[in-house]
């Protein structure tokens, strides 16, 4: 069954590793993005929005090229697709815009054909395409995610954020390419290196389940990733180092950045101290960076409602 009227869907950008979870945690954030779909007599791929210049228009577009993987994998042929898509999520700066793009145009690829597929498939089918589950994971089962990948098979666990948990990014006007990131680090760690990483993203997974925002601090040091990509993002350092003494319970690089985030008590009274000091180091840098509030997002992708469509991606 093919649903002829379409389709629309939400999907949230998310956060991977939270400084030692390096390929194996994200965290949804309440940033968005819109994907409707349709049969079409011809392909027609609208992209509108901010950061959106130079998507592709044709069948070489991301969103289309995951939703013929859906199809193919349900036997199903839907050819020609008119597809309409706006998102918040700034392009390669580490907020899982690539992610949010395969899952989202899965999810609605499933939805537009009946939803043969179960969810487990598609992050299957995300993860293969993404080579790391923490991003596709976080935007489809929304929360916070801890996910494994045996080239296979992708496993996750959701947790449910703690209440009083709030994000502050500081979103650099420049673009990281995930290959770059990587091509930073090193090929081999050592026995203390990998034993330090692993205490602390097991901590963090731990607290986070718990709610335990005091051990966050201890808990989101990393010695795996984030030292050997701060050439690549001036200021990052003293970042990492210096946030929690302006009231931040920790701070990470983003994914592969060079969005830096910093994770806060939303009572906190040093909200205002800790922004202040994320754009006052990256100024000092002459980096123009955006700062912004954002929010665990406890939903994943889901398909809006008929009233909820009406305004698409407003």
């Amino acid at each position: 069954m093919i649903l002829e009227q379409g389709v629309r869907i939400k999907v949230p950008a998310s956060t991977a590793n939270l400084g030692p979870g390096f390929d194996t945690l994200g965290m949804a954030l309440s940033l968005y993005a819109y994907i409707e779909m349709k049969p079409a007599e011809a392909t027609v791929i609208l992209p509108s929005g901010d950061g959106m210049q130079g998507i592709p228009r044709d069948k070489t577009n991301l969103i289309y090229e995951v939703a013929q993987m859906v199809f193919e994998e349900a036997g199903q042929s839907v050819p020609e697709l008119e597809i309409s898509m706006r998102s918040d999520i700034p392009l390669t700066r580490g907020l899982g815009s690539s992610a949010s793009a395969i899952v989202g145009g899965m999810y609605a690829a499933n939805a537009l054909i009946g939803r043969p597929l179960p969810d487990s498939k598609l992050f299957d089918m995300a993860t293969a395409l993404e080579k790391h589950p923490d991003n596709v994971g976080a935007s489809l089962y929304g929360g916070i995610v801890t996910a494994v990948w045996d080239g296979q098979h992708a496993e996750c666990l959701r947790i449910e954020p703690p209440a009083d948990l709030e994000v502050l990014v500081a979103i650099p006007a420049f673009h990281l390419s995930t290959v770059k990131a990587r091509e930073a680090l090193p090929r081999s760690v050592s026995m203390a290196d990998a034993v330090f990483n692993v205490s602390r993203a097991s901590l963090l997974t731990a607290a986070l389940s718990a709610g335990r925002l005091d051990l966050i601090r201890e808990a989101m040091q990393d010695r795996l990733h984030q030292s050997y990509r701060s050439e690549l993002i001036p200021g990052m350092g003293q970042i990492l180092r210096e946030a929690v003494a302006h009231g931040a319970l920790g701070a990470a690089l983003s994914g592969a950045g060079p969005t830096l985030l910093a994770l806060m008590d939303r009572n906190s009274v040093h909200k205002p101290e800790l922004e202040s000091f994320l754009s006052e180091v990256l100024a000092q840098h002459k980096i123009e960076a955006q700062t912004m509030w954002l929010d665990p997002c406890r939903e994943g992708v889901r398909e809006l409602t008929v009233k909820e469509a009406a305004g698409f991606g407003e």
